[in-house]
């Protein structure tokens, strides 16, 4: 017979849970004002050739915005991803690999993201 305190004991909240929670408003907050940013300056941009896109992307607050516009994206869906894989993938081996290859898939697609706006921008 245990009591409900040793049943749970070592089972209980380590911190994460609150910064994860914290971390997942504080950047769906950032992505309101980036997005309208980012929808209004692609309607802007239609029918724009290539030139007049890099002379557009080429000013600093422009390329700036798109970088923090895809760092602060990635960032905020690899948080929803991991939620939703501590939540419904219960095997602890599929759950350890699925967060690993989640977190190294947002850095990569974000970096590569921010590298091909610097490169578009400031580059040939």
């Amino acid at each position: 017979m245990r009591s409900p305190l040793g049943r749970v004991r070592g089972v209980g909240s380590t911190g994460e849970a609150t910064a994860h929670f914290w971390a997942q408003r504080m950047t769906s907050l950032a992505l309101i004002p980036l997005s309208l940013w980012f929808v209004f300056a692609a309607l802007t941009l239609v029918g724009a050739d290539h030139a007049t896109f890099k002379a557009w992307l080429g000013h600093h607050g422009n390329v700036l915005l798109m970088v923090l516009f895809v760092a602060v994206l990635f960032h905020h869906a690899q948080l929803g991803l991991q939620m939703v894989i501590e939540d419904y993938v219960h095997a602890e081996g599929a759950k350890l690999a699925s967060l690993i290859a989640v977190k190294f898939a947002a850095v990569l697609c974000g970096a590569s993201c921010a590298l091909a706006a610097l490169n578009l921008a400031y580059g040939g």
